[in-house]
């Protein structure tokens, strides 16, 4: 007894039937409701920079985070996968300045600097819907409800703790 050999004269097609069962049986979620019991295994993914399209490299390391994920849940334990979203950095100032055709710090000033992180923030999700779908075309599981935004004050605040208990042990040098 074997499987039936597969048409692959369509793959586009095949994908859409695949993504389409994936959504109708909930896979996501039902792995996550057949563990939840387990003993937890959280995983913060390391979060990219959504004012980017994402490449082939990034396949290749979602799928590494993935199968980690996976082997997990396979161990029988609660997975949360927590989506988190990079939204500080050279490269979204970067953007910006040459979306603006502006350069350094008087240009910025000029502009006004409450102006010019409107403008950043604006930027930093300019591809989520593109991540979003990659993500679920590779299969890579995440809660996309709840993620991590690092330009929120609840996500600085705790890297600041975090840093400030890691001081007080005299684990910082």
């Amino acid at each position: 007894m074997g499987y039936a050999p597969l048409d692959v004269s369509d793959l586009a097609e095949i994908e859409r039937g695949l993504l389409e069962l994936w959504r109708s049986e909930q896979l996501f979620h039902r792995a996550l409701e057949a563990t939840r019991g387990g003993r937890p295994f959280v995983f913060y993914e390391g979060p990219p920079t959504a004012n980017g399209r994402p490449g082939i490299h990034h396949v290749f390391a979602r799928t590494v985070k993935d199968l980690i994920c996976r082997y997990h849940t396979m161990l029988g334990e609660s997975v949360t996968r927590i989506a988190g979203w990079d939204t500080h950095g050279l490269p979204v100032e970067i953007e910006v300045e040459k979306e603006l055709k502006i350069s350094g710090k008087a240009d910025i000033e000029a502009l006004g600097v409450a102006e010019f992180n409107r403008r950043c923030k604006e930027s930093v999700f300019r591809y989520k819907g593109e991540w979003e779908s990659l993500s679920e075309r590779i299969g890579y599981w995440l809660d996309y409800d709840r993620p991590y935004v690092t330009y929120t004050n609840e996500y600085m605040e705790s890297v600041w703790w975090l840093l400030q208990q890691l001081s007080h042990k005299g684990l910082l040098y």
